[in-house]
């Protein structure tokens, strides 16, 4: 694990679009196929865009998400939606799309089909999560219910209710997120780095569940911006 500090933004985007770039290049050299799991929200549209506009044989590259709202691939809070306008775009045009909403709404039947679809994909290449200030990463919301479930399960998906946010969701458990060759904690605010400082051995994974990911439990690297 490692910490990468950067005076701002841009400057972090930058640096994180190339470490990602050079990621999935070594897996298509490697195995010839990538796989990138990536995350929703405001903090990483820039980066997105600047990965759009990276030359890699993109048509070889699964990308899906850590999480979404349970709500139509055209609503205005789909995560999907975003990473079609955002990411989708440009060389990144030749991505294939694995969408956690397939057979939307039927959740029963979707839910059965995303977690075939997931649990035979192999070994992620590179995994990008975000961070709420409650300490949620993914859909993993120590607010919900099910945190308990989608901490300790061995599925590959679940669907979560949180209480503190609109709408149901649709998640990458923690067993699964951590099955990966790298991954990147992506924050930027001095609050949500605090919330990062406070966790120690002693953490609940329940309580703080980004804890799950990072030093000392897990391996995912810190790249911050104020």
């Amino acid at each position: 694990m490692s910490e990468r500090q950067f005076p701002t933004t841009e400057a972090l985007d930058e640096s994180l679009c190339q470490a990602i770039s050079e990621r999935l290049e070594e897996a298509l050299q490697r195995r010839g196929a990538a796989t990138l799991v990536i995350s929703g929200g405001s903090t990483p549209a820039g980066l997105y865009r600047k990965l759009a506009r990276s030359v890699l044989p993109w048509n070889k590259i699964t990308v899906l998400l850590a999480d979404d709202r349970w709500v139509a691939g055209n609503h205005r809070d789909s995560n999907e939606g975003m990473v079609r306008e955002l990411l989708l775009q440009d060389h990144a045009a030749d991505a294939h799309l694995l969408s956690l909403s397939p057979d939307f709404p039927d959740e029963g039947n979707n839910l059965v089909q995303v977690e075939r679809l997931v649990s035979q994909l192999p070994t992620f290449d590179v995994v990008l999560l975000g961070m709420g200030l409650d300490g949620h990463t993914a859909s993993l919301f120590p607010c919900s219910a099910e945190i308990t479930h989608v901490m300790t399960t061995t599925d590959s998906v679940a669907m979560t209710q949180p209480t503190t946010a609109p709408h149901r969701r649709i998640s990458l458990t923690r067993k699964r997120l951590e099955d990966s060759r790298w991954g990147a904690l992506h924050i930027v605010g001095g609050d949500k780095l605090k919330v990062v400082k406070s966790i120690s051995s002693s953490t609940a994974q329940t309580e703080i569940p980004v804890s799950a990911f990072l030093p000392p439990r897990g391996k995912f690297d810190i790249w911050y911006a104020p």
